[in-house]
């Protein structure tokens, strides 16, 4: 029987090395797609090397420090009532995830509300929600409004974008032996030396690399189905976006600097509303 020692050594070693990494290269250039498609279809397969634990712990470790900071600060949930209200609408989003992948019922949710003058939200991997003061006084967003965002932002997480960006940032910057070390927890300096360095990085990339174009779209169309089936009007994601630019002027938003609106994404909105209309009606009759 190989101890662990061995197969490390034997891993890190000549061609069995070699021939691992291809491997391990081929198994991630297969299909997978972490999410159901809904009514607005979104299927793409998707480029996921790092385990989804791993970005997971390192979501869990950065938002709690965005905690701990502000609580110093004294601008963490500094507004009961807006707290609140912004709790509740995110809960009632919370409870439709389940029709694009059922283990997200499971996620440990955290809903927060920040004082800042920053048009900005968030939600990490694993379920991890942030909200800007500034985002809603400044647009004076309606619930509707408040709805169409949180639930673009729920939907890069239940598409797992950040873990996207990640993996293909790993690759890019370090190579698959990063990758490599991460699954295997291999003990060598070089890799070792890669996925410490990968690791430390997890917070920056994930704050950092911006959603690609295709990411932007996903988001868009199963945000707005989460509105919908939540009972929020799917035309509010439309008049969010509206205002958001016209916040623009000399210096441009923060969540316009990873969100980018533009005149097609506003019409690709207007267009898929129908679509999940029926949806937003059966809700309201719902109550």
């Amino acid at each position: 029987m190989l101890t662990r020692a061995v197969v490390n050594h034997l891993f890190y070693s000549g061609k069995f090395r070699l021939l691992v990494l291809a491997l391990l290269a081929a198994s991630m250039s297969g299909c997978a797609s972490t999410t159901t498609g809904g009514v607005v279809g979104v299927k793409r397969s998707q480029f996921l090397a790092l385990p989804a634990s791993y970005v997971g712990n390192m979501s869990k470790q950065a938002y709690a420090q965005t905690l701990s900071a502000a609580q110093k600060k004294q601008t963490l949930n500094a507004d009961p009532i807006l707290v609140d209200r912004v709790r509740k609408i995110s809960n009632r989003l919370i409870a439709q995830v389940g029709v694009f992948r059922a283990d997200a019922t499971q996620w440990q949710w955290e809903v927060n509300v920040e004082k800042s003058d920053q048009l900005n939200a968030y939600c990490m991997p694993g379920g991890k929600i942030m909200v800007y003061s500034g985002l809603i006084e400044k647009l004076n967003a309606t619930d509707d409004e408040l709805a169409a965002v949180i639930g673009h932002e729920i939907a890069h997480a239940l598409r797992e974008h950040g873990r996207e960006r990640m993996s293909q940032a790993y690759v890019q910057q370090f190579g698959l032996q990063a990758i490599a070390a991460v699954l295997t927890r291999g003990t060598s300096t070089v890799a070792g030396n890669a996925s410490m360095q990968a690791a430390s990085m997890g917070s920056k990339l994930f704050f950092a690399l911006p959603n690609s174009r295709e990411q932007e779209r996903e988001s868009d169309r199963i945000g707005l189905e989460l509105a919908a089936r939540a009972g929020y009007d799917p035309a509010a994601a439309v008049s969010l976006w509206e205002k958001m630019e016209a916040q623009g002027g000399a210096k441009q938003p923060e969540f316009l600097s990873t969100h980018p609106a533009s005149a097609n994404r506003i019409a690709e909105l207007r267009e898929l509303s129908p679509t999940v209309m029926p949806l937003y009606e059966a809700a309201k009759a719902a109550k």
